[in-house]
């Protein structure tokens, strides 16, 4: 009997330092709320919606980083900034609407749309008079509180076909000059 009792207080204190570790790992796992996550993406709409930046030092981590399918609209909260502005000018009735959102851990998932009219150029095009209504997800990593890094996806095809774009492949001759 004393050797168990030996035994059980010689695993004792790892068994609580195992418990200790474990319920830290669960504490970290939790993330952010769903109200913590209301908040933001209610902060994230305004912007896209109204231009307004004036939440954005409360929104956006230091360092932020978005990721977008074109290249031009990759990078800093600046760009992010002029993607907006651009996007307004652009299409001035714009309107992004937020559908479902979920969280998981430190990232929010959005499901949206965007539906606009361009009646603005878009960067050296002239404005269409289209109007444009794609989906998309926004997914936004959330470090303190703030958004750290954002994940953007848009149905950019269907956007540019409902603008009257076309897409062009590249002729037999443009794929042997690439090749060669």
């Amino acid at each position: 009997m004393t050797k168990i009792y030996h035994r059980f207080a010689q695993i004792f204190p790892l068994l609580i330092l195992v418990c200790f570790v474990f319920s830290c790992q669960l504490q970290l796992e939790k993330g952010i709320t769903e109200n913590e996550a209301n908040a933001i993406t209610d902060k994230v709409l305004k912007i896209w919606n109204e231009a307004d930046f004036s939440a954005a030092s409360d929104l956006f981590a230091p360092g932020y980083v978005r990721h977008h399918p074109t290249p031009s609209a990759n990078a800093s909260f600046d760009d992010f900034k002029n993607t907006v502005t651009a996007l307004h000018d652009s299409f001035p009735d714009c309107l992004f609407t937020f559908n479902d959102t979920l969280v998981k851990n430190d990232k929010i998932i959005v499901f949206a749309t965007f539906t606009g009219t361009n009646t603005g150029p878009l960067e050296e095009l002239p404005p269409t008079g289209k109007k444009a209504h794609v989906s998309g997800v926004y997914v936004f990593k959330i470090a303190n509180g703030k958004i750290a890094e954002e994940w953007t996806y848009f149905n950019l095809l269907s956007y540019n076909e409902q603008l009257g774009f076309t897409l062009i492949p590249p002729s037999p001759t443009d794929q042997a000059e690439k090749e060669q």
